[in-house]
């Protein structure tokens, strides 16, 4: 085995930072379906009035389904590793996504098969008449929504360390629940707007108003899945501080904060 993962420290770092990566890389791809809360949950739509705009209803992309669970592991990264931990990895996953959606746009645009694209869809009791159509317009998604979520979750990650590590200055190790989900929805409050504003006022064509009414939506979810996931962090660190050991935890924790 190499030396660098002989170090329980080191796998663990590997383990928490893929699965962060990915949920990330997911959600950007299953961002473009929208699903109505109130459908899922088989209850009437609430029609609410926000700043104005009438029936909004919990209408979200299905990217937000695993994004607090993104920003969850922010926190328990950035409680054993610190800030250069989450930044490194933030970085990173902004590179992956764009090389994903490079990737993608390849794949959109060369030459489809054409029984691929005509015949294989109607097979098996399947209604597509156009393949390389449906694939375009799942994968195809606007470069601006793209920038968008990049920004946003950059500005987003940033923030959540910034507000995660004053508030550790001031309880030290305790009150996990305060720094994990306080940070968490203040880094989200931000985020749930940056995205809209750049994809669909700045460089759309929706009211200012609307979009700010739709980030309020989205705030309300993202903060509430934040405050209901809060046990999932004790959880966490109990898992992670018995696979360390209650020394090399401590340690780490210490050099994190410094």
């Amino acid at each position: 085995m190499l030396s660098v993962l002989s170090k329980k420290e080191n796998r663990l770092f590997l383990i928490l930072g893929g699965f962060f990566i990915t949920n990330a890389i997911l959600a950007e791809m299953i961002g473009v379906k929208l699903f109505s809360v109130e459908g899922q949950l088989g209850i009437d739509p609430f029609n609410w009035t926000i700043l104005g705009v009438e029936n909004i209803g919990l209408t979200m992309t299905a990217g937000v389904l695993i994004w607090p669970i993104v920003f969850i592991m922010t926190d328990i990264i950035n409680e054993y590793y610190g800030i250069k931990g989450v930044r490194f990895l933030s970085f990173l996953t902004v590179v992956l996504i764009a090389f994903a959606f490079v990737v993608l746009f390849m794949a959109i645009h060369v030459a489809p098969d054409q029984w691929w694209q005509f015949e294989s869809g109607t097979l098996a009791g399947k209604n597509i008449q156009d393949m390389q159509s449906a694939f375009s317009a799942i994968f195809g998604q606007g470069l601006a929504i793209i920038f968008a979520s990049i920004v946003a979750f950059l500005i987003g990650q940033i923030v959540d360390v910034v507000v995660f590590h004053q508030i550790k200055k001031r309880t030290g190790d305790k009150m996990i629940w305060l720094r994990a989900t306080g940070s968490t929805i203040v880094s989200q409050l931000i985020d749930s707007f940056i995205v809209l504003i750049i994809a669909f006022y700045v460089l759309g064509d929706w009211s200012l108003v609307r979009v700010l009414a739709i980030g309020v939506v989205n705030f309300i979810y993202k903060s509430s899945m934040a405050v209901i996931l809060t046990p999932f962090i004790y959880l966490g660190h109990y898992c992670i501080d018995k696979y360390l050991g209650v020394d090399l935890a401590k340690k780490m924790k210490k050099e994190a904060s410094i």
